[in-house]
């Protein structure tokens, strides 16, 4: 862009550590491609970190999880001020308020709006009144958008096939992709078999993620419970952040009991991802939640890490089942088992070619430069 002036986009999602931490490469590229990028979302513990990516933060209250009507509109709103006054090249909206009322308010203004659906969560999987009333929102803030990106295909057909979207406006990213210079393989320790019950080294299973029964967290600890039986050295470790305004949150004391009970370690939260990943044997997600391709998955399989989680939307794009992880039915704790024991029962060497899969399938599908290539060229179509 070199010689051009500046144009101004604004990048919006529901927490500064959702842009921090899954748009900080975009971000980034943005900046460094001459573009003028603005940040928007309600102030967290993360949002002053995004100055460091070149961006521009701009702080937005957002009542997350609540569907008062009055506060959605107030939110509303907002973002048809903000939008109205820093008058962008185009909206990218991630998340759902940020998708349908961000868009909406685009749309009033003339502002073009690139939409990216990230995993539908639990409103998706049922069908109620909320549902229904979600699904009206986005037909109409999507109506106008020029390009709607889907992270895996379930969800997109969804989209189509209920007529949310228009076929033609549609596309697919890998997730929200993986940065393969920063996730590295990591290396190889001692083998950690645990052989007949008998300690050979500690293995150690790790579930990063928000601690939300939909998460699959409680599957989880009742899989550990069956696991520990015959094989009381395995660690069974949680990560990720608690008291989330979520009616399916995991409580402190819930947390507390199972750690109390042995069962599980609770690790709290960190942001150095790499380190946990690096200390684990292999990562598990058994969530049936409408994920989109949940990032740790991809973290892990870029680090070599083998995976186990659900045959679920979004979750199953990241492991081709039996090559570098297994997959299991949602709500089964005894699959979940079943396959976590035949993951400890494998010799180092064939849990090092799952991970070495694992790696091989990040570099051909999932990494991060692939979102960003398509970012950057559908801009340039709206220039």
């Amino acid at each position: 862009m070199t010689g051009r002036r500046m144009t101004k986009l604004v990048i919006s999602s529901n927490t500064a550590w959702s842009l921090f931490n899954f748009r900080a490469g975009l971000i980034r590229a943005l900046v460094s491609e001459g573009y003028e990028v603005v940040a928007v979302a309600p102030y967290d513990e993360y949002a002053p970190r995004l100055a460091t990516l070149g961006c521009r933060y701009i702080p937005l209250p957002m009542d997350n999880k609540g569907t008062h009507p009055g506060r959605d509109f107030l939110l509303l709103c907002r973002y048809w001020m903000l939008l109205a006054k820093e008058r962008p090249a185009a909206y990218l909206g991630y998340t759902v308020k940020p998708n349908v009322y961000g868009s909406l308010a685009a749309r009033t203004l003339g502002i073009p709006v690139i939409n990216n659906i990230a995993g539908l969560g639990v409103v998706f999987i049922k069908d109620s009144f909320l549902t229904r009333i979600v699904k009206a929102l986005y037909r109409l803030a999507l109506s106008r958008s020029f390009r709607i990106f889907f992270q895996n295909e379930d969800d997109r057909k969804l989209f189509i096939q209920s007529g949310l979207v228009q076929k033609e406006k549609t596309d697919r990213l890998p997730g929200s992709g993986v940065d393969l210079s920063l996730y590295m393989p990591k290396v190889q320790a001692p083998s950690s078999n645990v052989v007949d019950g008998e300690k050979k080294g500690t293995f150690r299973f790790l579930l990063a993620a928000r601690m939300l029964w939909d998460k699959g967290i409680g599957v989880y600890v009742e899989a550990a419970r069956l696991v520990k039986q015959p094989y009381p050295h395995v660690e069974f470790c949680l990560l990720g952040f608690m008291d989330v305004k979520n009616p399916a949150a995991i409580s402190r004391e819930q947390m507390s009991e199972w750690n109390d009970e042995g069962v599980i370690r609770y690790l709290g939260v960190t942001d150095d991802m790499k380190a946990a990943l690096a200390e684990s044997d292999c990562v598990v997600l058994p969530s049936f939640y409408r994920e989109g391709v949940p990032r740790t998955l991809l973290e892990a399989a870029a680090m070599a890490c083998p995976i186990i989680t659900t045959d679920a939307v979004g979750c199953r794009d990241a492991v081709d089942d039996g090559v570098n992880g297994f997959l299991v039915h949602p709500r089964d704790p005894n699959d979940l088992a079943e396959k976590m024991v035949r993951m400890i029962e494998l010799s180092s060497e064939a849990r090092a070619l799952m991970g070495k899969a694992g790696r091989k399938k990040m570099e051909c599908e999932f990494d991060e430069k692939i979102v960003i290539r398509r970012y950057l060229e559908v801009i340039r179509e709206l220039q």
